[in-house]
């Protein structure tokens, strides 16, 4: 097996043709298996196989810097780079990430789930490498996979064109990005024009020219105009160029050769230059290139030939839960129905998102603004100010993205915008970076927000159709993750209003979202050892109710859980609240560290921290 025998990138120098092929081969087997274990980022990595082995044989990483923008196209980078025999642990808890990290390798230069940024990461370390003697490293920005879309990519190679930096951008164009039309004319032509002997003529002849007093400067203008129709005639729109960064492409993402002779033909020149390569997502697996939605782009476990990713018997003993998503989606439909002002909105996420249900069935009412959070922001506060009941659904660590349009377009201006905020809380499996810990320390900071938290599957429907009926200003509802569980019709509240869940006397627990089922089962094991809690299910967290404070102040403890940030979350909203009692109670507050955590299964990781059974027990007979 030739994957076994790639310790470093400069192995794959010493390989033929013919071998590069049999190790693509290898390559996507592996992902495939691994994939399939453990869910991951599928459809991407396949497409950008023979891409990153051309990469690692033009460049010498880690000498020479690669930034994968976004860090979920690295599976192969990882492999290449010595860490094929830890796939069998990737995305585990203490296992190997599913992006790049510094931890894992010196090859990691940038640790990333967000998209558009490997633009301004290279403009900054351009200017670093500039100020030292005889620099001799390049820097390569590999980006795509929808990361065009993002403004941030486009702020970044503005700065890359005005400073003139010595920066490779591989645009990865998977049919998810700026797609210009392919033709082996325009693949001649752009190879011609990143030619080193074709550019140090066309420098020279126009040194030449300009140096010709006037009849120089009127041929100087006429061959720019010249180059400027051919330009439009034969190539892609001088975009890039007009910034100042020269363009190259379309070329094959999956001709090995043919795309070593194109990067190392753009190293060679001075400046930026962005090579347009053109993949196929999920390419060598036909699942992955069928699937018309997403290619499979990201993933949970599936089977794959022999390799049976999941046990049905394991859990067939479960309650049924169902996914907060999905509720969302069957909500949103409903709720199309009733109010036909009711627009939706996602940032390159229909289908995690829930909306693909809700565009189908009204297709003039979704729109996809790609990876653009702070339009999408501001967007729906135009169409709230024209009259529409926007809904924007949005992952917790996207929405972070956008939080100064959150606060000053909408909330400023007391937008009837709903923030509908999937995987909020400890997310698992993708990591640091996409963990959505820091939303309720955010959102509740925004004058009139109402933020709701669901703990249930019917809670989502519930909050949405009471979120249009609050006109008054801007309403979040987050939910996490991890699965819903279904419940009665008595354990649905209503409104802005808490829910009573028991009564008890001396502690007072409040539990938000998803930890009201930990917090039960605590109660439960409380009760048992002689120590009756009242519980409630905070349910709405910003504006808090009234009367479950009062209730909460009767008690000498009072416990609140929260799968947030603790510094400055919801638990420290009660606690301030609660001081101005005269007789306050002790307040203990429960939430997530002021910490990054790693990926991992998102119950072990709430477990690490105390926030389980165990940890809600040992805190209440702690201070009892």
């Amino acid at each position: 097996m030739l994957l076994s025998q790639i310790t470093q990138p400069s192995d794959l120098r010493r390989l033929s043709s013919t071998q590069l092929n049999e190790l693509c081969q290898e390559l996507r087997d592996t992902i495939l298996d691994a994939v399939a274990v453990q869910g991951g980022h599928l459809g991407s990595n396949l497409g950008i196989v023979e891409l990153t082995v051309a990469l690692h044989r033009v460049f010498d990483s880690p000498h020479d810097v690669l930034l994968y923008d976004t860090g979920h196209q690295a599976y192969v980078h990882k492999m290449l780079t010595g860490r094929v025999n830890d796939f069998e642990t990737l995305r585990q808890t203490g296992g190997m990430s599913g992006y790049p990290s510094q931890a894992e390798s010196p090859h990691d230069w940038i640790e990333n789930s967000h998209a558009s940024t490997a633009m301004s990461y290279a403009h900054g370390l351009a200017a670093a490498f500039q100020r030292t003697p005889q620099n001799t490293r390049k820097i390569v920005a590999v980006i795509g996979d929808g990361s065009m879309t993002g403004g941030m990519a486009f702020e970044g190679l503005n700065n890359l064109g005005h400073a003139g930096s010595d920066v490779t951008i591989v645009l990865n164009d998977n049919g998810r990005s700026y797609a210009p039309t392919v033709s082996k004319l325009g693949e001649s032509l752009a190879r011609l024009r990143v030619n080193p002997k074709f550019v140090r003529q066309q420098n020279r002849l126009e040194r030449l020219i300009s140096d010709v007093p006037v009849v120089g400067r009127e041929v100087e203008r006429a061959m720019d105009a010249a180059k400027a129709a051919v330009r439009e005639m034969w190539e892609p729109t001088s975009f890039f160029e007009n910034l100042g960064v020269r363009y190259t492409g379309p070329f094959d993402g999956h001709d090995i050769a043919g795309l070593e002779e194109a990067l190392g033909n753009a190293a060679k020149i001075a400046g930026p230059v962005v090579v347009h390569v053109v993949t196929q997502k999920g390419r060598g697996y036909a699942p992955a290139e069928n699937d018309s939605v997403k290619h499979m782009h990201d993933t949970g476990p599936f089977s794959n030939g022999a390799k049976s990713a999941v046990s049905a018997a394991a859990s067939s003993t479960a309650p049924p839960r169902g996914k907060y998503t999905e509720a969302f989606a069957e909500a949103l439909v409903k709720a199309g129905e009733r109010v036909p002002e009711l627009v939706a909105l996602t940032a390159a996420m229909p289908d995690s998102t829930g909306l693909l249900p809700f565009a189908e069935r009204f297709p003039d009412r979704a729109f996809d603004v790609g990876i653009a959070e702070q339009h999408a922001v501001t967007s729906a506060a135009g169409m709230a100010m024209g009259g529409l009941r926007p809904v924007v659904a949005i992952y917790s660590s996207f929405l972070t993205r956008a939080i100064d349009q959150v606060l000053l377009d909408v909330g400023l201006h007391k937008l009837p915008v709903i923030f509908c905020v999937d995987r909020a809380g400890v997310t698992g499996p993708d990591g640091a970076s996409a963990h959505g810990v820091i939303d309720m320390v955010l959102l509740t900071k925004v004058p009139g927000m109402t933020m709701l938290a669901p703990s249930s599957y019917q809670e989502v429907q519930v909050m949405l159709d009471d979120a249009l009926d609050m006109a008054d200003g801007p309403v979040a509802i987050r939910w996490p993750r991890t699965s819903a569980r279904f419940v009665n019709e008595h354990e649905v509240g209503t409104g802005r209003e808490a829910r009573k869940i028991m009564s008890g006397s001396g502690v007072c627990i409040l539990a938000v979202g998803k930890m009201v089922e930990a917090a039960e089962t605590a109660a439960a094991e409380l009760q048992a050892d002689g120590i009756a809690a009242t519980l409630y299910d905070v349910r709405c967290i910003k504006p808090l109710d009234v009367a479950m404070l009062a209730d909460a102040a009767s008690h000498d403890l009072v416990v609140t859980i929260e799968d947030g940030l603790a510094a400055g979350g919801v638990g420290s909203m009660i606690a301030a609240r609660l001081a101005d009692f005269d007789t306050p109670p002790l307040v203990r507050v429960m939430g997530l560290p002021d910490t990054y955590l790693p990926h991992g299964d998102p119950d072990e990781l709430l477990g690490l921290v105390g926030l389980d059974v165990a940890g809600i027990v040992a805190q209440v007979q702690q201070y009892r």
